[in-house]
């Protein structure tokens, strides 16, 4: 069996405990429009952010879960550790994070010829991969 995918993108999920800070680190400092703020069934509330074709959506769900997933990035746990936005600007866009106090566990680096990635760590630990091809 194939898949027979009916959109070219991937949406993801993340659940968090501060919506406020996420969207602020999502919406306002990585610049992702808001496309809508809907309630969540049995409970909570999504915002769904725009990237590209694809959609980030940041969820705050009632109640609460009872726990958190472990943070650390690529070698501190099996699962989902880190996704990729493809981005130009690299150097300019990880030097506004930095100002703005987000923790940058993989500076600026080239990864073979022609493209670079940072990883960035949003305000639940998450880590977001940047990545520029010249």
């Amino acid at each position: 069996m194939t898949l027979k995918l009916t959109k070219p993108a991937i949406d993801i999920g993340i659940i968090t405990r501060q919506p406020e800070t996420m969207l602020a680190f999502y919406r306002d400092l990585l610049g992702l429009p808001l496309e809508a703020t809907i309630p969540m069934p049995g409970g909570g509330t999504m915002n769904r952010l725009k990237a590209g074709d694809s959609i980030v959506k940041i969820i705050a769900t009632e109640p609460e879960p009872p726990a958190d997933a472990i943070s650390g990035g690529i070698r501190a746990a099996t699962g989902y550790r880190y996704w990729t936005l493809h981005i130009t600007g690299l150097t300019a866009t990880v030097q506004k994070l930095e100002q703005a106090g987000i923790r940058i566990p993989v500076a600026p680096r080239e990864i073979r010829e022609g493209v670079s990635i940072a990883m960035v760590e949003d305000p639940d630990g998450n880590w977001v991969e940047l990545l520029e091809q010249q």
